[in-house]
């Protein structure tokens, strides 16, 4: 069972708060970077395998007949075209990079909910202090390198977590601590 900011005492309930809004923040960034990472993964596999499919039927209707020389070349110029696209936006950076933003704030998230439910009630106020200093710089840094989520990612992110996607089983009522 957690120690409720009340029965922190010594000062650390407003910590305790701050560890919270901590955890709640980087659960909102950690699943926003997810959907994120899950769009660009879609991005990238659905332009790459259709600029594979087109170039591959380019080829066999060049070869096939004479007569379909101009469909080929619009289909390789179609499967250039995406190609480029593709290359343009690197959606494979962007998935990697929205994945490990959203990585990162589970950490945080992790790291902010054990301070305040596991260590808050057996640290002194300088030592807590300073361990929600560094929680609180981690999650500065992370939000330098992370994307900015689209509306859509923060939209799908708030209905997964509301809908009990960041819920563990033990959290749930009637569960024995």
């Amino acid at each position: 069972m957690t120690a409720s900011n009340d029965d922190l005492g010594g000062g650390h309930g407003p910590l305790g708060q701050e560890a919270r809004r901590l955890e709640e923040g980087a659960m909102y960034s950690a699943q926003s970077q997810f959907e994120r990472a899950k769009f660009w993964r879609a991005v990238n596999l659905s332009l790459g395998v259709a600029a594979a499919i087109l170039a591959a039927v380019a080829g066999v209707v060049g070869l096939a007949s004479g007569s379909a020389r101009i469909l080929s070349g619009v289909l390789a110029l179609i499967a250039a075209g995406m190609v480029s696209v593709l290359t343009t936006v690197n959606a494979d950076r962007r998935h990697s990079q929205a994945a490990a933003s959203a990585n990162a704030y589970l950490e945080i998230q992790t790291a902010s909910r054990q301070l305040y439910a596991v260590d808050l009630p057996h640290l002194d106020y300088d030592t807590a202090r300073i361990r929600l200093g560094e929680l609180t710089a981690r999650r500065d840094e992370v939000n330098k390198t992370a994307d900015m989520p689209s509306r859509r990612a923060y939209r799908r992110a708030q209905a997964n977590v509301e809908r009990g996607g960041q819920l563990y089983q033990v959290d749930e009522p009637g569960e024995v601590s």
